[in-house]
């Protein structure tokens, strides 16, 4: 049976013959059909090592056939550009799937197009012949006598109607095959070339890649065969009549010093680095530069006394001297060379190095000496000076201004190399100077690394405080996106870790200066069309939390945000402002400035009169899910946002759908049945009476996400299962607990302090046989101007009668802290005074009519008559009136706690 299966192209049209056998060959010539099960039961008779009398066919690998091939032959020969580049994309795969017939087709037609081929098709061919090796898909000895040889070829472009970019690609493809390939093949196939390139008949791109190649290969052997076989063409090199070469040559003295060792480098090397340093071509003074800056770390502290140091310091008097293009160079290196040298200089060379920086941060702003020369000049002119080109002033300008702001840039380095405690000293005056510069460039880049400099302070920040107020109040954008960006990590650093403890410890009057200049920084922002900006902003208004009282929390931070829920028109400022009020309601320590703050959002959002804030009174009860407890919420939105159900925007009722299985989460029975029967009739009442199509298809979809959500019940098994999933929600509950502690807590030391100034003046008074007045009058209204008068706020008296709405919040808040457990006589006597209005605690109504008062912008003196009626008119001062009155019936959103 001395058959051999051969694949061969069948017919389209006969499928089941494909599947059923494949045609074969026998060794007479005739050719027969083989089932399948046949072939299979002939394999273990064909592996069977008998002599053969007819030649093998090659073999093919599988999914890839004879006629594959060839047809990559013929895109390869006659195809056009883009399947070329489409073959050599994906040649690695080729060779992965095909290594014979791909190394012996598919790899000399590459070779022998990509003599040819356009630059396309040569970038697509770099990149393949690097991923081959990356992914081993080559023996070393075929992929060095075919893709390599290739790549050294490529590298030399000795065609100038060519791209020279071609070759810059190969000599990267060439560099970066040199760290995959062993030592052996690398000094017989390349090292041997690269020497010969750097020969001066070379030409000059031919010796610009012999230096790169050196540098690499620098890196692979050891000192004896890079002081032997490399260090001679390197000398020669750097003694290039070409200045590209030498700079070229110049860059790369950096990987081979380090392949030399120190005392090789101190001995070949440095000489010529200090040569190349004093060349007359500013290209390579710029490369000497360069190379000193990263052969720090290698060389010893004699060395870079007795030879970098003073070579340092005469080419920065140079450039300063001259102003040509290695000025800026020098302010941007300046940094890494402070810090290199720090361990090694004297004091004397020390202040050199400070004051000489002092110098590149004033460049270009003392117009006085240069106004001075030129006044010179033109008093004795010579025959063969000229006038300078308007361009070459502009070019001037520029190059003076990116000097200042390379050293902008180095700013944080010189305050390490100075010293926290010598900053002041010698640094402050220069550092306010940059921080004014005219140039927004320069103090975009010194506010972007501001927080680098806070942090390297340390218990010296302070100095910073009134060049941090300085940045923040400036009316360019990119200026104060640097310094906002890290505002956080700036306060941190300026006012101590950001908790309620550091607060305190810091002074008050330290940190005022700062809120007026967050929110002036603001203002510009909003003027702005950069929205992600704006976001940043609002998010950070978190901190104000840390940085001042309740009082001022509410009074100045509240009123802004409210203004952005309201006014910003991009929709994440919105979700911002919205994450940074509920964070910062936390801090309000009084229950009537958070019942204002919760009503003004139902009242404003929930009820409002657009579409679109009634849909962001959605993302509100999202935030408020995530950062309050589940107690929290029900006692305060859940009911409003089902009454959204009813909303003539069937938008809304979508949003809504999506919220619902949320607020099944949060339901525990048998505490919370009421809810559950609110929750159940709003699904049923979507479900049957809702006739927009999106708006019906989301509550199904809701509907099967609820029936896969538990209740919980509160027994005492659920109860402990609830303690190891709800840890976090308990979290919250606690610190909300803490919260109403601290809050009657406060109310009992003012009222202790009220009946004893009451009965001292009532001492006072029976010895001056003088009636005492009323107790209660007197002792609370006094307490209460003296509150006012330390808040620093002024208030306008309070209205007779309170709004409905606040008095409904008020109610919700003292539920739940009731709740919570903390049913005391303090809750008792805050609600005589909120009702008698003398004492310090302000009353809904005079903390709303305070903080629009403050307030300067005309919103919020437009919305303080609309605020009073939609209190007045809110649903929750009755409990048996509905939010929204339809066809159907509503839910009722604010029922009275007695019914429930």
């Amino acid at each position: 049976m001395g058959v051999e299966s051969k694949n061969m192209k069948l017919s389209q049209n006969s499928m089941e013959e494909i599947e059923i056998f494949k045609t074969a060959e026998s060794p007479t010539g005739e050719r027969i059909k083989l089932f399948v099960d046949e072939l299979e039961a002939l394999e273990p008779i064909v592996n069977v090592d008998t002599p053969r009398d007819f030649p093998l066919q090659p073999c093919v690998a599988p999914g890839m056939d004879l006629d594959f091939m060839l047809e990559i032959d013929e895109e390869l020969d006659s195809g056009q550009e883009v399947q070329r580049i489409s073959v050599i994309n994906n040649l690695p795969d080729l060779l992965k799937d095909s290594h014979a017939d791909c190394m012996r087709r598919v790899v000399p037609k590459v070779r022998e197009v990509l003599h040819v081929a356009q630059a396309d098709m040569q970038l697509a061919a770099s990149s393949a012949f690097v991923q081959i090796l990356r992914k081993d898909l080559v023996p070393v000895q075929n992929y060095a006598s075919t893709f390599l040889q290739t790549i050294l070829s490529s590298v030399d472009n000795k065609d100038p109607v060519r791209d020279w970019d071609i070759a810059n690609a190969w000599l990267d493809t060439l560099l970066d095959v040199i760290d995959l390939l062993p030592k052996d093949i690398i000094k017989k196939e390349i090292l041997t070339i690269a020497i010969e390139k750097g020969q001066l008949s070379q030409p000059v791109q031919t010796r610009l890649s012999c230096c790169k190649i050196l540098g690499k290969i620098a890196t692979r052997f050891e000192p004896f065969v890079i002081k032997k076989e490399i260090l001679p063409i390197v000398q020669s090199l750097c003694q290039d009549v070409e200045y590209e070469v030498r700079g070229c040559m110049c860059m790369q003295l950096d990987p081979v010093s380090r392949g030399l060792g120190l005392e090789a480098t101190k001995s070949a090397i440095l000489p010529e680095l200090v040569e190349l340093t004093n060349d007359e071509e500013s290209y390579v003074r710029i490369a000497g530069l360069q190379t000193v800056v990263n052969i720090l770390t290698l060389v010893d502290e004699d060395t870079c006394r007795a030879t970098l140091i003073p070579l340092v310091c005469k080419f920065c008097q140079q450039s300063v001297k001259t102003e040509d293009v290695t000025l800026p160079v020098v302010a941007r290196e300046i940094g890494k060379l402070c810090h290199g040298f720090s361990a090694y200089l004297t004091d004397e060379q020390k202040s050199w190095f400070i004051d000489f920086f002092k110098q590149l941060c004033k460049v270009g702003l003392n117009e006085n000496k240069s106004n001075k020369n030129k006044d010179a000049e033109k008093e004795s002119p010579s025959k063969d000076q000229q006038v300078p080109l308007l361009p070459d002033i502009i070019e001037l300008q520029d190059r003076l201004i990116e000097t200042r702001r390379n050293c902008a840039f180095n700013f944080p380095a010189m305050v390490l190399f100075v010293g926290a405690k010598s900053f002041k000293s010698e640094l402050g005056v220069c550092f306010s100077n940059i921080c004014k510069d005219p140039n927004v460039e320069v103090r975009k880049t010194l506010s972007s690394g501001f927080h680098e400099i806070a942090a390297i302070m340390g218990s010296h920040v302070s100095n910073l405080q009134g060049d941090m107020i300085m940045l923040l109040r400036d009316e360019n954008t990119e200026v104060l996106k640097g310094i906002i960006t890290h505002l956080p990590e700036t306060l941190t650093s300026v006012c101590g870790p950001l908790t309620h403890q550091a607060m305190h410890e810091v002074k008050q009057n330290q940190i005022a200066d700062l809120i007026p200049a967050i929110l002036s920084a603001e203002i510009v922002i909003a003027a702005s069309n950069d929205w992600r900006l704006q976001e940043t902003i609002i998010e950070h208004f978190k901190c104000f939390q840390y940085l001042t009282n309740s009082e001022n929390i509410y009074h100045k931070i509240i009123p802004v945000l409210l203004i952005k829920l309201k006014r910003a028109r991009a929709l994440p400022v919105k979700l911002a402002a919205a994450r940074s009020t509920l964070f910062l309601l936390r801090n309000l320590k009084k229950m009537e400035q958070r019942a204002e703050l919760l009503n003004t959002l139902v009242t404003d959002f929930c009820h409002g009169k657009s579409c679109h804030q009634r849909s962001l009174f959605i993302d509100i009860c999202r935030v408020t899910i995530e950062y309050y407890s589940k107690s929290f919420f029900k006692e305060t939105f859940f009911e409003y946002l089902l009454s959204l159900h009813t909303d003539p925007i069937a938008n809304i009722r979508y949003r809504l759908c999506s919220i619902l299985p949320d607020l099944k989460r949060l339901l525990k029975l048998p505490s919370d049945r009421t809810l559950s029967q609110l929750l159940d009739a709003c699904v049923r009442r979507l479900l049957i009476g809702e006739k927009d199509r999106d708006v019906s298809q989301a509550i199904k979809c809701a509907v099967e996400e609820m029936d896969k959500t538990p209740v919980y019940m509160e027994s005492g098994l659920s109860r402990r299962i609830m303690m190891e999933e709800d840890i976090e929600d308990q979290k919250k509950e606690a610190e909300e607990k803490k919260l109403i502690e601290l809050e009657e807590r406060e109310l009992k030391k003012e009222e202790e302090a009220a009946k004893a100034k009451a009965e001292k003046k009532g001492h006072k008074d029976s010895a001056s046989k003088i009636p005492a007045p009323k107790k209660g009058k007197s002792a609370s209204s006094s307490v209460g101007k003296q509150e006012r008068e330390s808040a620093g706020v002024k208030r306008t008296p309070s209205t007779t009668s309170s709004n409905s709405g606040s008095t409904s919040s008020v109610k919700a808040c003292r539920n739940y802290s009731n709740r919570l457990g903390y049913d005391s006589t303090a809750s008792k006597s805050m609600t005589k005074t909120s009702r008698s209005g003398a004492s310090g605690v302000p009353t809904p109504s005079s903390a709303g009519s305070s903080s629009r008062k403050i307030s300067t912008s005309k919103l919020a003196s437009s919305e303080a008559s609309t605020r009073r009626g939609s209190f007045n008119n809110s649903p929750t001062a009755t409990s048996d009136k509905t939010v929204r009155k339809n066809s159907n019936g509503s839910i009722p959103t604010a029922k009275s706690k007695k019914s429930k």
